[in-house]
């Protein structure tokens, strides 16, 4: 065996070691949560279908915040796991302590609107007043955990890019148990506890989000992880540190946000095309998110493992490291779908809903199935490898451009003028959206202009 051989071996040994240890915890996280959204969604299916797009719209709004926080922490963790490679803890408390500030912000603005007038903001997605009243019964309450889940999500996302991956995964567990439990004792009125519905899982879920709060909190400062920090030095903040962690993260959450916009556009196109569409679409998108779970966590370890190299200074074995993870997802993805094509009846036949949105929600969980390996590789293209080297405006390119110059006019034209089925007006959409930001995305990996060090000189 010569000698360049047996390096790339040793190499190849230690990434996949790092890339399951960050990869697998985070997916499991990211199924677990994904479970709580699913559980959901069943205990409201028992209800009935009026109450599944009750939920399903109201929880647009925490889908945008979610979106917003990820622009915010993702970016964030562009400096955690830069600064982790090259072992600065100081200043890794510092973009905590800005990524904070920031999430709770946002979160506070959420929480504004949706206590205030959650009947105009569902109103923007539907006209079906029954929808509209259950929608805000749920909302008004579960805003209150906005702020809870903003600093949850600072810290575990400051976790994963710290090589602490098992104790957000921990977290989620329990919040899916504890909600879970709530869930049943209170949608459906057990333990004398009178029967509250879609404000039940209102209620289950704010309680869910303070205790993943407390829980996430103390593990942190019961423990000596890099992260514990001091207020103090979380905001002790210099000008250079300030204007490059804005350049950076301002980018990335403009991206969510526009990105976000689209998506809820999507959902606007959706519900107009009938309740028992959005309730079909909402079902798919549900069981799709699940089967995205090890992608996601795929992705994070990626953004981890090259931002980390590239602090490090390591710029070629973070392309390195690209290279084999950005090919690696689609062609598990690949697997994946086909097994969701496979299993597709058997999935969907756990709802209990009419024969038209049981078949919408098929047809439209094959079309996500069909789409996934490119949707993959663009997921861990973008947030895995560009963000972490930096490239932020260019990843904001890619998704804008998808989404509005692409997906949202193939909706409005298919859904709104044509009139399609949906499983025609989804696939169109989402392949117009994907295949956009796939040609461009590949390009832009292949220039190599995202390698990108933005903590050296700090």
């Amino acid at each position: 065996m010569n000698k360049k051989l047996k390096n790339t071996i040793s190499i190849d040994k230690v990434f996949y070691k790092k890339l399951i240890t960050i990869a697998l915890p985070i997916a499991i996280q990211n199924l677990i949560s994904s479970s709580l959204n699913m559980i959901d969604t069943i205990m409201i299916g028992q209800l009935g279908e009026t109450e599944i797009a009750a939920v399903g719209l109201a929880n647009e709004v925490f889908f945008l915040l979610s979106l917003f926080l990820f622009g915010v922490c993702s970016g964030s963790a562009i400096f955690f796991a830069q600064f982790w490679g090259k072992r600065d803890i100081a200043n890794i408390k510092r973009a905590l302590g800005l990524c904070l500030v920031c999430s709770v912000g946002i979160s506070l603005i959420f929480t504004t609107i949706a206590s205030l007038i959650p009947e105009k903001v569902l109103s923007i997605f539907t006209k079906d007043q029954k929808v509209i009243e259950l929608g805000s019964q749920y909302l008004r309450i579960v805003c209150i955990s906005y702020i809870m889940t903003a600093i949850t999500f600072s810290y575990a996302f400051a976790l994963r890019n710290t090589g602490q991956p098992k104790v957000p995964m921990f977290v989620s567990g329990c919040a899916v148990l504890i909600n879970s439990v709530l869930n049943y004792i209170l949608i459906f009125g057990k333990l004398n506890i009178p029967k509250l519905g879609v404000r039940g899982a209102a209620i289950a879920t704010v309680i869910a989000r303070i205790a993943e709060m407390v829980i996430i909190l103390l593990i942190v400062y019961l423990n000596q992880y890099p992260i514990k920090a001091k207020l103090s030095e979380m905001l002790d903040i210099s000008k250079n540190f300030l204007n490059r962690f804005f350049n950076t993260t301002t980018p990335v959450i403009f991206n969510e946000m526009l990105w976000s916009l689209g998506v809820s556009a999507y959902s606007m196109v959706y519900a107009r095309m009938g309740t028992g569409v959005i309730a079909a679409v909402n079902i798919a998108s549900t069981i799709e998110r699940m089967a995205m779970v090890l992608f996601i966590g795929m992705g994070h370890a990626c953004a981890f493992i090259v931002g980390e190299e590239i602090g490090a200074q390591n710029e070629e074995r973070a392309y390195y490291y690209g290279k084999k993870i950005v090919t690696l997802g689609p062609l598990v993805g690949i697997i994946v779908g086909s097994l969701l094509i496979t299993f597709s009846e058997k999935i969907i036949s756990i709802y209990r809903v009419s024969q038209f949105v049981h078949s919408a929600a098929k047809s439209v969980l094959i079309a996500c199935a069909i789409i996934m390996p490119v949707r993959v590789f663009n997921y861990i293209n973008i947030i895995g490898i560009l963000r972490s080297g930096g490239d932020t405006k260019y990843s904001l390119f890619l998704d804008a451009c998808g989404v509005w110059l692409m997906g949202v006019p193939m909706a409005i034209i298919m859904g709104l003028i044509l009139k399609l089925p949906i499983s025609y007006v989804y696939f169109l959409t989402i392949a117009a959206e994907q295949i956009f930001k796939f040609i461009f995305g590949t390009r832009r990996f292949v220039a190599r202009k995202w390698l990108n060090n933005l903590v050296e000189g700090i």
